[in-house]
């Protein structure tokens, strides 16, 4: 509603100021001041600051920042009536005069009450979602046309720029790379990204942060940057909440719901939330090899239930102390039944079967203190952060394998343990002339230990599969400091910032071949230290303009799945796994962006240009064990220094009161370089001798588009209509075919203050989303996998209670550790 308001607001400025003056010596004055909650004596932001003439007309306005500080200028000379309006809150009107002796006026302090009368007035979420592009990062406001388009986080990811999910494998992207930070409210826990997003109810979504440059103040890993999910935290006084179901099919059903409750009274606010995730989802594929006319088809059933808790409390110990406390809970069970049959249409004795059926369990629990200290002066703090993160799982494979010349079946189980403890302590102290210096150190020590027990699953120098008790210790320990600067001037502002880091890296793989008790050890360590610097400037030479240009130095460390030489997963002609010796790599990167605030919208457009240091990538190579049957083993590699570039354009735009719509285009170049083995498969009884290995260079270019359309029939009923195109991406190992879809949806917002809305969605109307590829290495190969996309989604929101209150505002802080390995292809 604030948005939708400041819009209104910035229309009738523009009117406003396309009427023409008379009065050439007419100046022009300027309003500012601080807006207050008059019972917590703290700012609030978004407040609407709304400049009248004597005639009541609208002039001017803005909205106050996160200091709930605001300064609007140029004024005309006059009277006017000044309006400081907030939802929840009583508005306060005030009388000035801009003229002599009185141009630039400091109103102070504004204090605004709670208005108990207009509580059932407040509306938690806008119908439409919105874009802000900031110094460091692009900012959605996530509004009722995103959370209505799908159930889950992993679902609206794809709707949002730059932004592009796996649908296989739930993998994350941005700008093109898989190397991205993904956070939950500054943080996450100890669980895969993939997982986690398909565990969050869309609805329990307030914004999402995409900082492509961020600054030395943060964890310098993820090449392509962060995203970063921020959650609602009810903030009403008394008791209220939200609640929200919702349901999904198209083979299988699908359900999620959720409920956010809070209770807020004096000093105290205490906030909980439930969440679950029930479904079933069919994914099927084919993978076609020409040259020994072999047909892989796959066909799995994922069964998953999850159950996310969140309990917390914010203590106002007085204006001076606050501490917050909350802890996460996940349950997780879930399991897959799949089967592969390979065919060969030349000979079809060989032809292969394998079923298998795993079961998964795990539970994750974060546990986060925070002390944050206000000193007299506005904006002086010190806090303190201790974050700890405990996982533990099970998996049990049990594979089974039919025709001649099969491999024996097997069974697998693996325990995986991991904790990470994470200690933030961050300074700020503002400086004359609108400058700041913040200060801090961060200690983020991860351990993980897997033990892995499988009775017939790795092949000896032999050729005989025998069982292995295979146990993977891995330990990271980063110790860091930053510091940042930062100054305004009246049109530019500049921060400069360096962050130093020291890394402990220590690995250990110890394999047991139960025949005969024998051991193989695999040690690796790797300590490294690091300065990463960044630097921002901004140029606005008006409201309507702004210019943005940004360098930072970065790190991709490998996740724990990218390195565990553990299997992952297998069919009869795949196997996949890590690669112990695995380095990091360092990114350098510059981008720059410019926005243009429009009458009924803006623009934003950027471009981006990344060096890129021991390049990390999937690898495929020829299973030496097995050269026979044209196994191959997909793991990760370490390749040469490449270059990427891109561009981003996004808007967002009404032509008409009942049409927006927001829309993107990102391309993206990079350069790859790596090393390709390859096959022939008709020599009769190859050897290590006959395989090929050569160096491969790839130039890639691909590009992405979106537009999200929302209709509003009236103040009740809205439609939406989304559509996407990904063009082809092209890898070392593989080629990508063009993707595409389009979805269709409706909300409806009824009983009395539109507390509750449904909403019904049709997803990839005309059943054009799959995920096709062909490649030349190590085989010649072509094939598709293919989900359930088509899905009908219905679902119900709930909101009650009334009230509002700026609970605290917790920092964001990025201590994510990547645990996936980045699926099958």
């Amino acid at each position: 509603m604030r948005h939708l308001l400041l819009l209104c607001v910035i229309i009738f400025s523009f009117s406003a100021h396309s009427q023409p003056n008379s009065n050439s010596e007419i100046k022009d004055g300027s309003i500012s001041g601080r807006v207050l909650d008059a019972q917590l004596n703290q700012p609030l932001p978004y407040v609407n600051v709304i400049v009248k003439d004597a005639q009541n007309k609208i002039i001017t306005g803005s909205i106050t920042d996160d200091n709930g500080q605001f300064e609007i200028k140029k004024i005309p000379e006059g009277p006017i009536n000044i309006e400081v309006t907030f939802i929840g809150y009583k508005t306060i009107q005030k009388q000035e005069t801009i003229g002599k002796d009185n141009y630039n006026i400091n109103m102070g302090d504004i204090m605004l009450e709670e208005d108990v009368a207009g509580l059932d007035e407040v509306t938690v979420v806008a119908e439409r979602s919105t874009i802000e592009q900031k110094i460091d990062r692009k900012v959605i406001n996530v509004g009722k046309d995103l959370t209505t388009s799908g159930p889950t986080a992993s679902d609206i990811m794809n709707n949002i720029p730059s932004v592009n999910v796996d649908q296989q494998t739930g993998d994350i992207s941005l700008r093109g790379n898989q190397n991205v930070q993904v956070m939950i409210d500054g943080k996450l826990s100890n669980i895969a990204a993939a997982q986690l997003l398909k565990q969050i109810p869309s609805t329990s979504i307030k914004k999402i942060e995409l900082i492509t440059n961020p600054s030395a103040k943060y964890n310098p890993e993820g090449m392509s940057g962060i995203i970063n999910i921020i959650l609602h935290k009810n903030t009403l006084i008394g008791f209220n909440g939200n609640l929200n179901t919702g349901v999904a099919y198209e083979n299988q059903a699908k359900f999620n719901s959720n409920i956010d409750l809070n209770y807020r009274n004096g000093k105290f606010n205490i906030y909980g939330n439930y969440g679950n995730n029930i479904a079933k989802n069919e994914n099927f594929g084919n993978i076609n090899r020409p040259d020994d006319n072999s047909l892989q088809l796959f066909n799995f059933l994922d069964n998953r239930k999850s159950h996310l808790y969140k309990l917390g409390v914010d203590v106002y110990i007085n204006d001076k102390n606050t501490i917050s406390v909350f802890t996460n809970q996940n349950i997780f069970d879930g399991g897959t039944t799949g089967r592969t049959r390979v065919l060969f249409e030349n000979d079809m004795a060989l032809n292969q079967l394998q079923t298998f059926e795993n079961e998964s369990e795990n539970t994750s629990e974060q546990y986060n203190f925070d002390y944050k200290l206000d000193f007299d002066d506005e904006g002086h703090n010190i806090e303190l952060e201790v974050d700890y993160n405990l996982y533990e799982g099970d998996i049990f494979s049990d594979n089974l394998f039919f025709g001649l010349g099969n491999r024996p079946n097997f069974n697998e189980f693996t325990r995986t343990e991991r904790d990470r403890t994470t200690i933030n302590l961050d300074y700020v102290k503002p400086l004359k002339n609108e400058a700041k210096l913040e200060l801090g150190l961060q200690a983020l020590l991860f351990n993980n230990l897997i033990n892995y027990n499988s009775n017939a699953r790795v092949r000896n120098q032999m050729g005989d599969y025998i069982p292995t008790l295979t146990d993977f210790d891995y330990s990271r320990d980063i110790y860091s400091a930053y510091v940042t600067y930062g100054k305004k001037w009246e049109k530019f502002s500049v921060q400069l910032g360096a962050r130093f880091e020291t890394v402990q890296e220590n690995a250990f793989a110890e394999e047991t071949d139960l025949t005969d008790n024998s051991v193989t050890e695999f040690p690796f360590e790797n300590d490294y230290t690091q300065l990463y610097p960044s630097a921002f400037f901004t140029y606005t030479p008006s409201e309507k303009n702004s210019y943005q240009l940004s360098y930072s130095r970065r790190v991709d460390r490998p996740g724990v799945g990218q390195i565990n030489p553990i299997p992952e997963w297998n069919t009869p002609l795949i196997s996949s796994f890590g690669n112990q010796a695995l380095l990091p790599q360092f990114t350098n990167s510059i981008e720059t962006n410019y926005t243009r605030q429009l009458e009924k919208g803006s623009i934003t457009g950027g471009v981006f240009y990344r060096i890129i240091e021991d390049e990390i990538n999937r690898a495929v190579f020829i299973d030496r064990s097995d050269l026979t049957s044209g196994r191959i083993i997909l793991t990760f590699d370490n390749f040469d220094n490449t270059t990427a570039y891109g561009l981003e354009l996004s808007a967002q735009y009404k032509p008409t009161k009942w049409w927006n719509f927001n829309t993107s285009f990102d391309l993206f170049s990079q350069t790859q370089k790596g090393i390709t083995e390859t096959l022939d498969r008709n020599i009769p009884n190859p050897s290590e001798d006959d395989i090929v290995t050569r160096t491969t260079k790839v130039d890639n270019v691909a590009w992405n588009f979106r537009m999200f359309n929302n209709f509003s029939v009236n103040k009740n009923l809205t439609f939406s209509a989304f559509g996407f195109y990904r063009g082809v991406n092209r890898g070392i190992q593989f080629e990508t075919q063009p993707m595409y879809f389009v979805n269709i949806g409706m909300r409806y917002n009824f009983l009395e203050n539109k507390n509750a809305t449904f909403s019904l969605n049709f997803n990839d109307v005309f059943d054009t989303m799959q995920f096709a590829f062909e490649g030349d290495n190590p085989f010649r190969q072509d094939g598709a996998f293919n989900w359930e996309s088509r899905t009908i989604f219905a679902g119900l929101s709930y909101r009650f209670g009334g009230g509002k209150y700026r609970a605290k505002s917790r920092k964001n802080r990025d201590d994510n550790i990547k645990d996936d390995s980045g699926g099958f292809l």
